[in-house]
């Protein structure tokens, strides 16, 4: 009888042991809040199941908040009540207020105390170059990566009877100019050429590409206490000859970001459509009753060795307020999704660059590039010169605003209401403020 209890003794611990090993072994959820949806949000998934199904440690958990402004709102407000997730996904136009934020665990800190000794050079250094403090420490980690480039119709252009594009060599803008000017005359289309993001593609990365200084200090990176230069000559004459495209409808102003551009461009409304690489996935679903290419951004005549495009898209920012286990995890997790295969896997659905030269090289090998060459265009452009202190990247305080003011200027130079010359000085007037208001807050 003794024996018979001590056996049910023994037979009730080892189930408290199993199951105590049962509650220990529970996985530490990750929360990764994005901007992603659609097709992108599904292939974001995919690389979440396959970081989840690798392991049992940890269970990355991705919610689509909305748009980019949206995200980073959700994020911020998050923060404030201490219920924050793991990874917020932020644009690059926000790179400055999260940098500065207080609310941020270091992407350069966050991998060193994980254990990974994660060699940078091994990355495309434009990428990043626009994440990287004053020191050159890697801050947030580039998710998803782009830059423009020009779309354009071939059917349309083979009808006007105008030879196709250079991958590798951009054509001038005065080119650009024939070109949408013999589109419009031949009667082929109503418009030549449309462009969506005008203030990242027009003027942002005009600048970039020029050499040419969007704001002082280095365009924000060595100071606070910048500001804006975009009603310099050469931006103000760029923006002149896209005001007399409009007039003469060599160029269709089809709203501030990409909807309604790219609308026009699948409608056969323009021959020409400048937007981010991007595109390409989008493009090649929407896309069935004629046949596009890509080729780099135009450039000015004058600039015989033009510098690199920089990036659009976003970014990965690790909160700071949670447990150091869990921190194992994000780590984990962002060393998952810059794998060549994951980096392979996303460029090739989506468009946005691989960023990381293993991944780069590892398409290269397979001749990826030579089956599709139109994805290796942006990759080119933006990989053409090392990064000058202008042409790395913009880190600005309210950008988001500042961006938004551009926009509302520029549309004022389309309708009429204002010459290139006064609405660009009105931008950096009222961009201005703007970035003196940022300086007294994180000053």
């Amino acid at each position: 009888m003794k024996v018979r209890k001590l056996l049910m003794i023994i037979a009730v611990a080892a189930s408290l042991v199993f199951l105590a090993g049962q509650v220990m072994a529970e996985p530490i959820t990750i929360n990764w809040w994005h901007a992603m949806k659609g097709a992108r949000g599904k292939v974001a998934d995919n690389m979440i199941k396959a970081f989840n199904d690798s392991q049992s440690d940890y269970v990355v958990v991705g919610t689509y908040k909305g748009n980019y402004d949206e995200t980073i709102n959700a994020g911020v407000a998050a923060y404030r009540a201490k219920k924050q997730p793991h990874i917020l996904q932020a644009f690059e136009v926000g790179t400055q207020t999260m940098m500065l934020s207080g609310a941020i665990k270091p992407v350069y800190k966050l991998m060193k105390e994980a254990g990974y000794n994660i060699n940078w050079k091994g990355y495309l250094q434009p990428v990043l170059s626009y994440y990287m403090n004053a020191n050159g420490d890697l801050m947030s980690m580039p998710f998803n990566s782009s830059t423009p480039v020009m779309y354009y119709n071939v059917d349309l252009f083979k009808k006007a009877g105008i030879p196709m594009l250079d991958k590798t060599k951009p054509v001038t803008w005065d080119k650009l100019g024939e070109i949408t000017a013999k589109l419009v005359k031949s009667g082929v289309v109503p418009y030549g050429m449309v462009t969506g993001w005008q203030s990242w593609t027009q003027v942002e990365n005009y600048s970039a590409i020029h050499n040419i200084a969007f704001a002082s200090k280095a365009n924000g990176y060595e100071g606070l206490d910048c500001e804006l230069l975009i009603n310099n000559p050469k931006v103000v004459g760029h923006i002149a000859m896209l005001k007399d495209w409009f007039d003469d409808k060599r160029f269709l102003y089809g709203g501030q970001k990409y909807q309604g551009p790219k609308a026009e461009f699948i409608a056969q409304n323009a021959g020409v459509y400048i937007d981010s690489i991007s595109g390409i996935a989008k493009l090649k679903k929407a896309v069935k009753d004629f046949k596009w290419d890509v080729a780099p951004m135009p450039v000015e005549s004058w600039m015989k060795n033009p510098q690199n495009s920089i990036i659009g898209g976003a970014s990965l920012w690790v909160f700071k307020g949670h447990d150091k286990k869990d921190y194992k995890g994000v780590a984990a997790f962002l060393k998952h999704l810059a794998k060549p295969e994951m980096q392979i896997y996303w460029h090739k659905q989506t468009g946005y660059f691989p960023i990381t030269l293993a991944a780069y090289e590892q398409l290269k090998k397979e001749g990826y590039y030579k089956e599709q060459p139109y994805q290796e265009v942006g990759i080119k452009e933006l990989t053409r010169r090392t990064p000058t202190k202008i042409s790395r990247g913009l880190r600005l305080g309210y950008f988001i605003q500042i961006r938004n003011i551009i926009n509302e200027e520029m549309e004022l130079v389309w309708n009429g209401t204002k010459t290139p010359q006064a609405a660009m000085d009105n931008a950096v007037k009222r961009s201005n403020k703007q970035l003196r208001e940022f300086e007294k807050i994180y000053k």
